[in-house]
């Protein structure tokens, strides 16, 4: 099977069924983004255990790209300390900067980096960093509580 086609089938299966699609009752901060050009949204909770990611609920209606980043999103970043969890948004976020010229690293973006193509469309960078940008937003505010 072809790499690419590999990366389809990680987006498709995040999109089919998400990771940690259902907000929890209870969180540290509560973020709502929408993605202006398109009309994505998602809604996103996270819950910080001291320095440690303990929890990233989300719910949200979008496309394919959207939802599949946010679920890998979830799964990649729950339990990760700040730092870590920044080094990955750091790393995902570069690898959208990229222009397809970058593959990302497999061992720090895991599933991420199946999204690396879609740093060839400018039109959907803002659906693939939609749950990042929510994420980052969130855990500045549940730090700030703390």
């Amino acid at each position: 099977m072809e790499l690419d086609n590999l990366y389809q089938e990680v987006i498709l299966d995040h999109y089919k069924r998400p990771q940690h699609k259902k907000l929890s009752a209870s969180f540290d901060a509560q973020v709502h983004h929408i993605n202006p050009s398109c009309g994505d949204e998602i809604t996103l909770n996270v819950t910080l255990q001291g320095d440690r990611v303990e929890n990233v609920s989300w719910d949200g209606v979008g496309c394919s790209i959207s939802q599949a980043s946010v679920s890998i999103l979830s799964d990649l970043l729950i339990g990760k300390t700040l730092t870590q969890a920044q080094e990955i948004s750091d790393a995902f976020m570069a690898l959208m900067q990229s222009k397809g010229t970058e593959k990302g690293d497999e061992n720090l973006l895991e599933d991420a980096v199946a999204l690396a193509g879609v740093s060839q469309y400018p039109a959907r960078i803002k659906c693939a960093l939609l749950g990042w940008m929510a994420f980052k937003d969130a855990s500045v505010q549940a730090l700030s509580k703390k």
